[in-house]
């Protein structure tokens, strides 16, 4: 509240420098709120690919181990998977963008060769080694889809710290100062008007004190005159 801030000169520069400070603080967050929107959408529409890409690959694991199971058998296919004695390898790191850590998701042994699958090749026929590829495939698919997904998330709440920050700023501290701001210009105004009102009025009382000096002086003078004696 502005009443609560004393109108003092010194409050008034210290004011003034949160407001330049919150001022320059504002533009940064909306240049990084801008910047982080842009970045947001492109990877919008890379995540809006990996998507489409991702259910065509679903789709397409889906026909083929359908099709395995047909025509080689439940058993098969269950056996050709029990075999599988590597499993994909997950590693995390992380980059920054725009002051944002977003993850990089690397996967290894997602894609193998027939003899990397460990079932032997004599046993099973094309169309489990269709189904296999089109799994591995779409695996590498859904680890793709949830490095971008989770970086569009943190990018979006990153957007939407920042947009807070900003209003924040805008809607609330740097009205609340600039409200001080007036107030204490107000009150030192006021207090400036009152100084030389009070200046003025001793002037004008020592004025009137000199001006009743001098007429009590000219009064004493013309009686010390007229009690002079003539001379003979």
């Amino acid at each position: 509240m502005a009443e609560d801030v004393k109108p003092t000169r010194k409050e008034l520069m210290q004011i003034e420098e949160r407001i330049e400070l919150s001022e320059r603080g504002h533009d940064t967050l909306e240049q990084k709120r801008d910047g982080l929107i842009m970045e947001f959408m492109d990877i919008l529409d890379e995540a809006q690919d990996v998507r489409a890409d991702l259910d065509e690959k679903y789709e397409e694991a889906q026909n083929a181990i359908n099709m395995a199971r047909a025509l080689d058998g439940d058993v098969a296919v269950r056996g050709a998977a029990a075999a599988l004695k590597e499993h994909p390898e997950i590693t995390t790191e992380s980059k920054s963008v725009m002051g944002v850590y977003i993850p990089q998701i690397d996967a290894t042994k997602v894609e193998k060769s027939l003899d990397e699958r460990g079932y032997g090749v004599l046993g099973t026929s094309a169309r489990i080694d269709e189904a296999a590829e089109a799994y591995e495939e779409l695996l590498d698919q859904i680890i793709l889809a949830a490095e971008v997904e989770t970086a569009m998330k943190k990018m979006l709440d990153e957007i939407e710290t920042t947009k807070r920050r900003v209003n924040a700023l805008e809607f609330k501290l740097l009205p609340e100062l600039r409200s001080n701001q007036e107030y204490i210009e107000q009150k030192l105004e006021e207090q400036e008007r009152e100084e030389i009102f009070r200046m003025k009025k001793i002037k004008d009382k020592k004025e009137a004190e000199e001006a009743a000096e001098r007429e009590a002086e000219e009064e004493d003078e013309d009686e010390e005159e007229q009690t002079v004696p003539a001379d003979d």
